[in-house]
């Protein structure tokens, strides 16, 4: 595997996790060169999973737009960066766990996967997601959230 940080092709891998039921191998490495920690994953080339959108289309699953989202949400909190990408992945395979033998989901299915599980780990990061996820459009849908929250 070729470090994303100086391109050696030398590397151990540190930990070995299987992902989606079984389905992918989720693999924590480190360059032997520079030390660069990285994770690679290895999936069975399948069916790819498809996402219907709102507006009825449908396009690959991309688990960057995912993440570019969830860390934008985390961004500037003190929560640490593996328990992100453990939040990530953890969508990920029920995503695909969930659309099954139809290799379909629906964004909004994803969108609520995140909601439930970022709500567990951080409130402000929830509240961004939900912001931008639901699309808040005044300063009254953050205020019935934020109770929502403290009423929980």
């Amino acid at each position: 595997m070729k470090c994303p940080n100086c391109s050696c092709v030398e590397d151990k891998v540190l930990e070995s996790r299987s992902i989606a039921g079984g389905i992918s191998l989720r693999r924590r490495r480190e360059c032997l060169s520079c030390g660069y920690r990285f994770t690679s994953y290895e999936h069975i080339e399948e069916k790819k999973l498809m996402v219907s959108k709102r507006d009825k289309r449908r396009e690959l699953f991309n688990i960057e737009k995912l993440s570019t989202g969830i860390q934008k949400a985390f961004e500037k909190r003190p929560i640490p960066q593996s328990v992100i990408e453990d939040l990530i992945n953890s969508i990920q395979e029920e995503a695909i766990l969930e659309a099954g033998d139809s290799h379909e989901i629906s964004s909004y299915q994803i969108g609520e996967m995140a909601i439930k599980k970022i709500s567990k780990i951080d409130p402000i990061a929830y509240i961004r997601f939900a912001s931008v996820y639901r699309k808040f459009e005044d300063v009254s849908e953050f205020i019935r959230e934020i109770e929502n929250i403290k009423n929980n």
